[in-house]
């Protein structure tokens, strides 16, 4: 079984092996405590110029508009932000009309297929560790509006410049390829007006227990662990395409994602619950250092859990959280980008004032990872049924309106590893 195609096992005794890799960690960094006051020294740049930037009226977020991506016109000083702050708005990434008529395909679509009466509940827990409700997901995967928008040219033009910001080659290897993307078909977010909802707890994805116990995680943060925060790259790819989630969950991230991403299909205003980050890509080297010191219980990572979100708190992360800052207004068409270690979550909202509708779409660049999974997710396509990674709920199978393999052309085909 290759590096690419092996799968992760969590293994019998969680605590033990909790246990064992602090002990570790501790031998191999020597100095913990300096590492970490290295680290937070580092860190604590970053978050008092993003306090001060929420200060001055700004939101902390960089921004750039489509027709400068396409055009390779980006500014430096927005490069610059990208590169620091591990986010992005995309302004115009599609015609506003174009979301729009999005935005009402998508309600034709549950509706004609009698979605509510078919709905069973919510199929995962993947959010469990967090104090929050759950967000309005609909798990479906196979519209036309969802499709049109992944395989468009304009996405892949926002995907190729977001992955360049990747260093691709290193380690004798070069881990990815930039200028190719595949699928990852996932679900939308429909949240009506009036909702009250209590939005969902800082965290990140793409694996928690993982980060500290998985080999290739702990050769992504190699220097790290070496005592040398100085060193570290949260932009290096290096074995990130060879890092497995734990199998066994009802969702999970079978895809490097170098950035995760949705589209704005309606007006969101940021005060009504929106995303949040806390802008500090290299903020990843606390969450992981931050247990190995004496006050953390020695079978804990600072509530982490298997198969679960990794959840930030005040408890542990109150340095991280000074540094929150919430997406600016969004219009019909917009997008919205953060980098795969980058904390983020949604914010509560009472009395909600208009819809808050979004299409999920990250950036899952050319890697063997990811043209297995798209390749799976292929078949998938084919049936209807619900992707890998996510609940067996498969509403679509007997959606006769559902996109087709035979609608794709094949340069959309190649988007599935074909």
């Amino acid at each position: 079984m290759s590096e690419q195609t092996s799968k992760s096992y969590l293994p019998d005794d969680i605590e033990k092996a909790i246990k064992d890799t602090k002990q570790l960690w501790r031998e191999r960094i020597g100095d913990v405590p300096a590492l970490l006051e290295s680290i937070v020294a580092g860190l604590e740049r970053n978050i008092q110029a993003i306090e001060q930037d929420i200060q001055n009226g700004n939101t902390g977020w960089p921004e750039a508009n489509y027709e400068d991506i396409a055009a390779g016109t980006v500014s430096a000083d927005v490069m610059a932000g990208v590169k620091q702050r591990g986010c992005l708005v995309v302004r115009e990434h599609f015609p506003r009309e174009q979301a729009v008529k999005w935005d009402k395909e998508l309600v034709d679509y549950v509706e004609s297929n009698d979605f509510d009466n078919q709905y069973r509940g919510p199929g995962d827990d993947f959010f469990g560790t967090l104090s929050a409700s759950r967000p309005e997901i609909f798990p479906i995967y196979w519209s036309k509006p969802q499709m049109e928008a992944r395989l468009s040219s304009r996405m892949q033009d926002v995907q190729v410049f977001l992955n360049s910001f990747w260093k691709t080659e290193s380690e004798g290897r070069k881990w990815f390829d930039p200028a190719c993307n595949y699928i990852y078909p996932d679900r939308v977010r429909r949240r009506p007006p009036g909702v009250t909802s209590g939005g969902l707890g800082p965290h990140t994805d793409s694996g928690a227990l993982e980060r500290w116990l998985l080999p290739a995680y702990q050769k992504v943060f190699r220097h790290i662990l070496d005592g040398n925060f100085d060193k570290y790259d949260p932009w290096d790819a290096a074995w990130r395409p060879l890092v497995n989630e734990y199998e066994g969950g009802t969702t999970k991230c079978s895809a490097f994602r170098t950035f995760q991403g949705w589209t704005a299909l309606s007006e969101i205003k940021r005060d009504q619950g929106v995303l949040f980050t806390i802008p500090v890509p290299a903020a990843m080297a606390y969450l992981l250092i931050r247990p190995l010191l004496d006050d953390v219980p020695e079978d804990s990572l600072c509530g982490v859990s298997p198969r679960k979100v990794l959840p930030v708190d005040e408890k542990w992360h109150s340095l991280l959280l000074r540094a929150k800052a919430t997406i600016p207004d969004m219009s019909p068409g917009d997008s919205v980008w953060w980098h795969c270690d980058v904390i983020h979550g949604v914010e509560p909202v009472e009395n909600q004032q208009g819809w808050g509708n979004v299409m999920y779409i990250p950036a899952a660049p050319g890697c063997e990872k990811n043209r297995l999974y798209a390749q799976r997710c292929a078949g998938d396509f084919k049936a209807g049924r619900s992707p890998d990674d996510f609940p067996e709920e498969h509403y679509e199978e007997s959606w006769d309106n559902r996109v087709k393999w035979s609608d794709l052309s094949d340069a959309d085909k190649k988007a599935f590893g074909e």
